[in-house]
């Protein structure tokens, strides 16, 4: 989908809408739901919605955010009972049947978990139901967090095969240097500064839609950053109209649990290569094996992600490590004999990161 007549192709789109957009119209949810119902059949939405902390500040009486976590999750609470109301009337009056799903990065980065919400997804869409997918603030902890709904909706594209993310939010678009929208966003566009005014209600922002933008394109989807308020944006965008700012494809598609190493996992470690193992990594050819790690950083253990970079501090990809951080210690620079005389006879074939395990970072590839 590397045009905006390739949209009108897609049957399955991720739709995010963040919590400043729905706190300047209330009304916003039966507008989107209508647009969503208008698609027909041909199309199914999974609803990517902000707004439960902002909603529930409201209702609990807080007059400002407050800083505690216990606070922000009471708030989550709350505010997610009339969030989720309010996407049920506006699906119901729109004929459509709504489920809410909630979810942590912890759910995500577990694999069984992960295979687990993609079942409960694709079941829910099978049956012609909209899942309404929200963070479970109420029992998220800073280490368990997406970091905001971009990212979110970025790790639902791939877990449910969308071939488009559309993100709504209050403004037309990514914008250049001169305050105009950008209709196509390619590595050589430069981005003005978009910093939001006023009171800031939810946690993203632009750089979090490009960040966002940037994982959704290496599962192979097309990206649009729209405005909510643009009259029928949905419908517009499936039509292949010039609206908001089209981020396409990245290259070659990277496969469903390749993607999850690279953008979902958290890094647990780095693993520091020489010059000669980064060159071999980088052509894509090779496991990394004891003797190209010149040191490490970190707790880590088998299973765990790794960040790998190169002498200059580079991030060359990120992968797998099949060894804890005390045992690649153990075996950093050694080979042959001396991974023997360390670890016993089967360490010649000893190997740190697997190929199949690797995700490689360069010019299209940005990890966060």
């Amino acid at each position: 989908m590397t045009s905006r007549a390739s949209l009108s192709k897609a049957r399955r789109l991720v739709i995010k809408i963040g919590s400043r957009a729905l706190a300047q119209q209330p009304e916003l949810p039966r507008a989107l739901a209508a647009q969503i119902a208008g698609l027909g059949k041909d199309h199914s939405v999974v609803l990517v919605t902000s707004g439960a902390i902002a909603l529930g500040l409201r209702r609990l009486g807080y007059r400002a955010r407050p800083g505690e976590m216990a606070r922000l999750q009471a708030a989550a609470a709350a505010g997610q009972v009339e969030l989720m109301q309010s996407w049920n009337d506006a699906f119901g009056a729109a004929g459509l049947t709504a489920a809410q799903v909630l979810l942590t990065h912890s759910d995500l980065a577990d694999r069984e978990r992960l295979n687990n919400a993609r079942d409960a997804l694709a079941a829910l869409l099978d049956a012609g139901a909209v899942p309404v997918v929200n963070e479970n603030d109420t029992v998220a902890t800073d280490e368990i967090r997406f970091g905001d709904n971009d990212q979110l909706a970025a790790m639902v594209t791939p877990l449910v095969g969308a071939e488009v993310l559309i993100l709504l939010t209050d403004v037309e678009g990514v914008l250049d240097r001169d305050g105009m929208r950008i209709s196509v966003m390619t590595a050589s566009t430069v981005v003005g500064e978009l910093a939001p005014r006023g009171e800031r209600l939810g946690s993203g922002g632009m750089q979090s839609k490009l960040d966002a933008a940037e994982k959704a394109r290496r599962s192979g989807a097309a990206v649009v950053v729209a405005s909510a308020f643009h009259p029928d944006v949905i419908s517009t965008l499936v039509a292949g109209q010039d609206v908001g700012t089209l981020f396409p494809p990245a290259g070659e598609a990277l496969r469903a649990r390749k993607h999850w190493i690279a953008f979902t996992l958290r890094p647990r470690g780095t693993l520091i290569l020489d010059a000669g193992a980064a060159r071999t990594l980088a052509a894509g050819r090779s496991s990394l094996l004891p003797v190209g790690i010149l040191g490490l950083r970190g707790q880590f253990n088998p299973g765990d992600s790794v960040r790998l970079v190169d002498p200059a501090g580079d991030e060359v990809g990120r992968g797998l490590t099949r060894l804890g951080a005390l045992d690649v210690a153990r075996a950093a620079g050694k080979k042959g004999a001396e991974l023997e005389l360390a670890f016993g006879p089967q360490a010649r074939d000893l190997v740190v990161v697997h190929k199949d395990d690797l995700v490689l970072g360069g010019s299209s590839a940005k990890f966060s």
